[in-house]
């Protein structure tokens, strides 16, 4: 029963360090960049203000 744990212990700790390299691997670094910029993109692609939905909830 002790190798059974010893050798789980391992394979979690395989696959976390497996799951750290891909995710900070210069592959994903555009990845990244663009998932930042989404909440500073405008949901109205034509740039137009929606102060009339907000001045509905008001």
């Amino acid at each position: 029963m002790t190798q059974f744990h010893i050798i789980w212990t391992l394979l979690l700790m395989a696959i976390f360090i497996g799951i750290f390299v891909w995710a900070w691997s210069g592959r994903r670094k555009a990845d990244f960049e663009e998932a930042s910029r989404l909440p500073l993109d405008s949901d109205d692609p034509s740039g137009v203000n929606n102060s009339k939905q907000e001045a509905d909830h008001a």
